[in-house]
């Protein structure tokens, strides 16, 4: 039983530390006690492969575990086939980059549905998916499907299980925020509320993905049609609260990778969860 925890992308403090290039960032995470990072390129990639291999070599002698998130312009369930096919290419230069920082996952946004029903969303994302595994090498990395915030998203649990079973190189991400926000709220308030989406993934693809499970929190500001803004750890109003969560990992004895995506304080959230975790943990033995 191994849990990882680390930052989505370079926290406010990585800049007031002086450092100002990804290059560090394994060296800034490894340094205050985390041990995972989510390269973020939700707004395209801009680093070059030898910038990218560099971040790659530095984690890897860390012994921080990478990931990396895609452009969020990638639109599996795109009405237009040119769109679609344009995903294709982004995923496949996500791959990669990822296969040059050593990253295990990469992380899709599963599109949206909100100009067409439900069902054509997930056959369109569907259909994108199996060309795309045709199309691409995955270097062996999981290409990681994400649960999302808004209602008008394609990302469910369910719909993100349905589109995983499409092939074993496709997972779930888990992003508790996200879940806790497109329901409105108050979807996580205890232990066991967690670890029914553990079961439900055990179930539906296998206990090792479930155990495995690479996951988002953050505390996630929402309205009546779901996500609005990500927060820091200090809300006290929306939440989910991260304790639960810990204590249900631990109890269960999972190995999950948590990535922490608070706004600005991703590095520090990150923190107080492992702390927490830790503090579980020897607690039970």
């Amino acid at each position: 039983m191994n849990a990882y925890f680390g930052p989505g992308g370079n926290s406010e403090s990585f800049y007031r530390n002086g450092l100002k290039s990804t290059l560090d960032a394994p060296t800034f995470v490894k340094g205050i006690g985390l041990d995972a990072y989510e390269y973020e390129a939700g707004n395209g990639l801009s680093a070059s492969p030898s910038m990218l291999k560099a971040i790659g070599n530095n984690a890897k002698a860390l012994g921080v575990k990478m990931s990396f998130h895609t452009p969020y312009f990638i639109s599996l369930s795109g009405v237009v086939e040119e769109k679609r096919l344009n995903s294709i290419k982004y995923i496949r230069e996500s791959l990669e980059a990822a296969h040059l920082l050593d990253a295990e996952t990469i992380v899709i946004h599963t599109g949206s549905a909100a100009k067409i029903s439900r069902d054509e969303a997930m056959r369109l994302a569907a259909d994108t998916l199996i060309r795309t595994l045709s199309e691409v090498d995955t270097y062996g990395i999981k290409l990681g499907l994400e649960t999302m915030g808004k209602q008008n998203q394609l990302g469910t649990l369910d719909e993100v299980l349905e589109l995983c079973r499409i092939d074993p190189a496709f997972v779930p991400v888990v992003d508790f925020g996200h879940l806790n926000a497109r329901d409105c709220g108050g979807v996580f308030k205890s232990a066991d509320d967690y670890m029914r989406v553990f079961d439900k993934i055990a179930k539906a693809i296998g206990p090792n993905v479930a155990d495995k499970l690479h996951c988002h929190f953050s505390k996630i500001e929402w309205t009546d049609k779901g996500e609005k803004r990500h927060l820091t750890f200090e809300d006290r109003v929306y939440g989910p609260e991260y304790e639960p969560l810990v204590e249900a990992i631990v109890k269960h004895g999972l190995s999950p990778t948590i990535i922490c995506e608070s706004a600005g304080t991703q590095s520090e959230d990150a923190l107080m969860m492992k702390n927490y975790y830790l503090e579980n943990l020897y607690a039970k033995t």
